[in-house]
């Protein structure tokens, strides 16, 4: 009861904090504190605590998830939510990586640049990844039967397979891969 007192004071005192609201709420409700102070839920709690909606709640906490993610890259961090928004939907390699973009362009730090930035790596990036239409369907038939044989080997635990063997596939893979880059590059 004392620690959900201690975490409902620094609300109170940092309401205009983003960072600091959401990892109070991030303990409170994972360690379920709000059973303190009598609600069932941690949606319950916000709501009558703090007339807080359930999704406001969790976009504060995903805020500073993301906040404390990107603090190690340097002193500049998002300012506030709305900057963090499109971070939100990204993975943690993904967020840093962006972010270090943002900063070395040296573009003004706003919610709209921001997200205009952040849409536009996400569009390019998917753009890269999508490359599935260009490979063949005999090398899709060769990997297929590569990965069945894997299977049976993991199946019966490498005792007809060796380990050898595994390692001779891999290089063969790797050397003819290399010679179609060669070949094409």
């Amino acid at each position: 009861m004392e620690r959900l007192t201690e975490l409902e004071t620094l609300i109170t005192a940092n309401q205009d904090s983003f960072y600091n609201i959401g990892q109070a709420l991030k303990e409170i409700r994972d360690s379920r504190l709000y059973k303190h102070a009598l609600f069932e839920t941690f949606e319950a709690y916000t709501r009558a605590r703090w007339d807080m909606g359930k999704s406001h709640a969790y976009r504060l906490i995903k805020s500073y998830e993301v906040i404390y993610n990107l603090s190690p890259i340097g002193d500049k961090v998002p300012a506030n939510e709305s900057q963090v928004r499109p971070f939100t939907q990204l993975d943690a390699l993904e967020q840093r990586s962006i972010w270090k973009a943002i900063i070395s362009s040296g573009m003004e730090l706003t919610a709209r640049n921001i997200k205009k930035f952040v849409d536009a790596q996400k569009t390019s990036s998917e753009t890269k990844q999508d490359l599935t239409e260009q490979i063949s369907t005999e090398y899709m038939a060769a990997v297929k039967a590569m990965l069945e044989q894997v299977r049976i080997a993991q199946h019966d635990h490498w005792q007809t397979t060796s380990r050898h063997a595994a390692l001779l596939w891999h290089r063969v893979i790797r050397e003819k891969i290399l010679s179609k880059e060669w070949e094409n590059g």
